[in-house]
């Protein structure tokens, strides 16, 4: 990775991000703890451009959370029956109960953005939809949920340069699809609705707030700090059961192991393939 974004900004050290992160994760941690005591129940909504680094930034967030009590929401196009359901239907079964934490990678703005650019509802429906959203959340709030919203803001030369990172990667080739292309020849169309989006939805109850995030190490380190700094919490001790001493061995005798079928040891090959000098 180069020292400076491709429109010039300064890339954040890979050392001090990485330090950061770890303390920031851990803090994290206890986030999810006090929230779990306490009942805490948390919406962080996900949004932004292709490319713009909402997956890497969630997986950060998520690392070394408690899986039970902290999930990711991705909903896949909605099926032909959850089409004729209220809009907002079928994103509140995803809603946290207490002690949870949900982690909307993209959410009900869907709607705003890509349904909108692309034409997949109505003039009628999106009209409705930034009426009703401000609603549905102040009804969210109102309820005792902590909403978060963010924004991944990224430039059109750093997205054209993903883009092509990940067409030349065979582990990433998958997050390509004509879908996030089209965002490149639709650029001024999302940018317009993204700002039309804006101003129906900030509002004081759920706020937006934007993440600038050309520097994927420096956006990720920013909405982690913020999300902890806007969420009351505190260091709670947690309750560590005592691990016991082994009792003395009764004679049990386990049956051979050729009695079971092993996974082949792969690593134990590799290893012993550097030793001698070879190809690993």
């Amino acid at each position: 990775m180069g020292k400076h974004t491709a429109t010039g900004r300064h890339r954040m050290d890979a050392a001090l991000y990485e330090a950061e992160l770890r303390r920031l994760q851990a803090q994290l941690v206890v986030l999810q703890e006090y929230g779990r005591a306490t009942g805490q129940r948390v919406v962080v909504v996900f949004e932004g451009r292709d490319a713009a680094g909402k997956g890497s930034a969630i997986k950060r967030i998520s690392e070394y959370l408690n899986p039970r009590w902290a999930r990711i929401a991705a909903l896949p196009a909605p099926s032909e029956r959850q089409k004729t359901q209220w809009y907002f239907q079928r994103y509140i079964e995803h809603l946290p109960s207490a002690g949870e934490i949900v982690l909307f990678d993209r959410s009900w703005y869907n709607r705003a953005g890509v349904e909108r650019v692309m034409g997949f509802c109505t003039d009628a429906e999106y009209d409705r939809f930034l009426v009703q959203a401000p609603l549905f959340e102040r009804m969210l709030v109102d309820d005792g949920i902590l909403l978060r919203k963010y924004w991944f803001s990224v430039s059109d030369v750093e997205q054209q340069k993903r883009f092509r990172s990940r067409a030349k990667d065979p582990m990433r080739r998958w997050k390509l699809s004509p879908m996030d292309l089209e965002s490149i020849t639709r650029w001024e169309d999302y940018s317009e609705a993204k700002d039309r989006m804006m101003q129906a939805t900030d509002k004081p109850w759920a706020p937006w707030f934007v993440v600038e995030s050309d520097d994927k190490r420096a956006s990720r380190i920013n909405v982690m700090h913020h999300l902890l700094a806007s969420i009351p919490h505190e260091a709670i001790e947690p309750s560590v059961p005592p691990i016991p001493d082994r009792p003395p061995a009764r004679g049990y005798v386990r049956p051979p192991m050729e009695t079971q079928t092993y996974v082949p040891d792969h690593a134990g090959e590799l290893m012993a393939r550097q030793r001698r000098g070879g190809p690993s």
